[in-house]
């Protein structure tokens, strides 16, 4: 994998030194159970692509996050670059599909800093499933 993953107070940060092609688990990023507890039902995952290289999104970049049991009304939102992507409620369920737009990321890249970071709040405290949870990025 081309990645290193850190859990800092409050959020799980991923740093890619390659694009990873496909879908990679989150069991394959090097996230651990330790870090996938959600206390106090908030989120946040930081993925940052700086200093990564020449790259192409896959044609809709995915973020799956399955989760250890039934909840309503969870709020996502994913922001790239300040800029915010999705805001939306997921009103009852145990994982969430969230869908890209490549030519937004493409148009929002910096030449330095490029940061997709996904907050999330549950209604109570979740355990994320990291062989069920996975992300596609990259072709």
């Amino acid at each position: 994998m081309s990645q290193h993953t850190t859990l800092n107070k409050g959020e799980i940060y991923i740093q890619f030194t390659s694009p990873t092609a496909g879908k990679v688990s989150f069991k394959q990023l090097g996230i651990t159970p330790e870090m996938t507890e959600v206390k106090g039902g908030f989120l946040r995952i930081v993925f940052d692509f700086e200093g990564m290289g020449e790259h192409d999104y896959f044609k809709v970049p995915t973020i799956e996050i399955s989760y250890d049991r039934e909840v309503p009304n969870t709020h996502w939102q994913c922001d790239f670059n300040g800029e915010t992507l999705i805001d939306k409620i997921d009103h009852y369920g145990k994982s969430t599909i969230i869908l890209l737009n490549r030519d937004r990321l493409d148009k929002l890249e910096h030449h330095h800093e490029n940061k997709l970071i996904l907050h999330a709040e549950f209604p109570e405290e979740v355990h994320l499933i990291t062989e069920e949870s996975s992300i596609n990025f990259f072709k």
